[in-house]
């Protein structure tokens, strides 16, 4: 059997990238399938390294089973905002969040994110991604067999996207990648500090432009592009803001594929100098325009479950509109995505 070689741009969205385990355990049910790489930020990175994981222990399987423990570990935090000695006042914690924001035209959340910060807690503060990441077997997740894993995290004093790959990808390369400001203290990685990749990559194409990389690459939305309504609450224009923000370097990147495609069609680039990529996407935003900026951050059992599943149902509608384009065509229409 021909495999189809893809690779997987995954975007991070915190608890939200559950909809990603979803389309991850779908994908990997498809036999002619072959995932040759991945770029992955924040949860998109967790996914990206369970995946790789997974796949060098035990193929596809091995992989589901791997990105199955990612997620039940997840869930069991019970909320990323929470440091371990307070998950015993979780239950009354979220009972006030959900009273306040019933009765009050802001969010709890929104304003704990005005008045807390992760450095209060000086030296005692502890990640509580740290026990997942931990229990990654790294000499797979860096391994050179398998999926081509980047990790892209963001420099905190420039600015600037980082990319880690093969042996840079640590457990701290993973928190940072996945390091909200607001909420998690900045991951210190070589003297550099470094916050969430979704600042200046979510996720980040450029690596996957490799020559030896498939020009079939498999986005994975999961921050809505559109949202009809005007926000109008302080924590629904911040989200906006948030998303728009997360996704302004990948906009970017897809209308530098926009222009360098128009520019082959037109023989004012010789093929081949450049690669020729063929963009597919995969995303609910309907669900995704439902969610809040709260449940990012409170990855409930049932929240990620639901996630889970719509993951699998995106998945199921492009396998069955546009697999047989991969490899051949594009199914993403990039002018009217950018313009």
């Amino acid at each position: 059997m021909t495999k189809r070689r893809i690779s997987l741009a995954l975007q991070g969205g915190g608890a939200h990238g559950a909809f990603t385990w979803g389309v991850l355990d779908r994908l990997l049910e498809e036999q002619d399938l072959e995932i040759a790489g991945i770029s992955g930020t924040s949860a998109g990175a967790l996914n990206g390294a369970a995946l790789k994981a997974g796949m060098l222990v035990g193929g596809q399987l091995g992989a589901k089973h791997m990105l199955d423990r990612l997620w039940d570990e997840v869930a069991a935090i019970g909320d990323w905002r929470m440091v371990p000695w307070l998950q015993a006042w979780l239950p009354l914690a979220r009972l006030w969040q959900e009273t306040a924001e019933a009765i009050m035209p802001i969010s709890s959340h929104g304003l704990a994110a005005q008045l807390y910060s992760p450095y209060a807690w000086g030296s005692a503060w502890q990640n509580p991604l740290g026990p997942i990441v931990d229990g990654f077997d790294f000499s797979r997740v860096c391994a050179t067999e398998g999926p081509r894993l980047f990790v892209s995290a963001t420099n905190v004093r420039t600015g600037k996207i980082r990319v880690f790959k093969g042996e840079e990808i640590t457990p701290a390369a993973l928190m940072a990648s996945a390091c909200v400001p607001t909420v998690f203290q900045a991951v210190v990685i070589d003297g550099e500090s470094y916050w969430d990749g979704g600042y200046a990559g979510n996720p980040a194409l450029f690596p996957l432009y490799e020559p030896d990389l498939p020009d079939d690459i498999i986005v994975v939305s999961i921050n809505p592009l559109v949202r009809e309504e005007v926000p109008e609450t302080p924590l629904e224009i911040q989200n906006r803001i948030n998303e728009i923000s997360f996704n302004s370097s990948l906009l970017s990147e897809l209308r530098a594929i926009s222009f360098v495609k128009r520019l082959i069609a037109e023989g004012r680039m010789e093929r081949g100098i450049m690669k020729d990529i063929r963009v597919h996407m995969i995303a609910d935003d309907r669900l995704m325009n439902a969610l809040t900026a709260t449940t990012k951050l409170a990855p409930s059992p049932h929240l990620i479950a639901e996630l889970k599943a719509a993951g699998r149902g995106a998945a199921e509608v492009f396998l069955a509109e546009s697999a047989d384009k991969v490899g051949q065509e594009p199914t993403v229409n990039l002018k009217t995505l950018v313009s």
